[in-house]
């Protein structure tokens, strides 16, 4: 008998729910169909029947830590309100960086899962263009500021943000590895540095 849609969509949920608990736990590393059946206490081959294949099980797991990115809170966004140009600017890229425990446990996650995006072709277009998404998000922001006298606009509105997201990918990737180097108001002023600088042309 095939199983009624709404129990199909709660076995996926638990399913995703024990990805991002082996994710947080192990890394992409440590992401297997024996790893996730021991966390949900499933046997393997009720997994097969979402994931035929490991690189099955890795595209899934990419959908759902981009989906956990895109619920977590963005405080700094939430304190800047209805904030333009660059507030908001730096509000986006605060909420980027690995300032508390949730967001470096994240942070840590998705940067193990750029050597499993770089060994697949289809898995890194898919990479790209979340990052390209942020970036067109981020070029809003940067043309807003360009608007208000906030930002020089003598460069285009996209070379400043890749700029941006450049920066705040390598203090990510800095603090990461360095957490007592990189604590988070050193991050903190390191953006903001990085912003003045912008801003002075």
């Amino acid at each position: 008998m095939t199983p009624a849609r709404g129990d199909h969509d709660a076995r996926r949920t638990e399913v995703s729910m024990a990805v991002w608990r082996v994710l947080a736990e192990r890394g992409f590393q440590g992401l297997t169909l024996r790893a996730v059946a021991a966390e949900m206490g499933a046997s393997t081959g009720l997994l097969t029947h979402y994931f035929p294949s490991k690189r099955a099980l890795l595209k899934h797991a990419l959908d759902v830590l981009e989906q956990q990115a895109a619920e977590r809170p963005r405080p700094a966004a939430e304190r800047a309100g209805d904030a333009k140009g660059l507030a908001m600017l730096r509000a986006v890229l605060l909420d980027i960086l690995p300032l508390d425990r949730e967001n470096a446990d994240g942070n840590r996650i998705w940067v193990s899962s750029w050597d499993v995006a770089l060994a697949d072709p289809e898995l890194a277009a898919e990479h790209a263009e979340r990052y390209r998404r942020a970036r067109e998000n981020m070029t809003r922001l940067v043309a807003d500021a360009q608007r208000l006298g906030e930002l020089p606009a003598d460069r285009p509105a996209g070379d400043l943000a890749a700029a941006a997201q450049s920066f705040v990918l390598g203090l990510v990737v800095q603090a990461l590895f360095a957490p007592q180097e990189f604590p988070p108001a050193r991050q903190t002023e390191l953006l903001d540095a990085y912003l003045a600088g912008l801003a002075a042309g």
